[in-house]
């Protein structure tokens, strides 16, 4: 599994070819107030319930609010298979502070 900070995959993602599955793995309520564009929601309790319906080939960007549950998303997708595994560190809240300072926090 690879870490990324905010920066780094803001950098990462026009060069990235096919374009990574962003998975935000909060919970609906946390994605109405903020969300990186083209994400899907797929609630961390909901992962398993998916996971065989994804490409395991498909490089996949985890994602939550401050990057532990999405880290241990990341850990079970490649438990399960998934060999091209991104954890964003810091979550969407330092890509909030970081990259993308108009967007909501909470």
């Amino acid at each position: 599994m690879r870490q990324l900070t905010p920066r780094q995959l803001k950098d990462y993602l026009p060069q990235a070819d096919p374009p990574p599955l962003l998975l935000d793995v909060r919970e609906p309520w946390e994605y109405e107030i903020c969300r990186i564009d083209g994400s899907q929601l797929v609630p961390m309790g909901q992962i398993h319930t998916v996971a065989g319906s994804l490409d395991p080939d498909r490089e996949l960007v985890a994602i939550c609010h401050h990057g532990i549950r999405s880290l241990q998303v990341a850990r079970y997708l490649e438990r399960i298979g998934y060999a091209q595994v991104i954890n964003l560190q810091g979550g969407i809240d330092a890509w909030a502070r970081e990259v993308d300072p108009q967007m909501p926090v909470y």
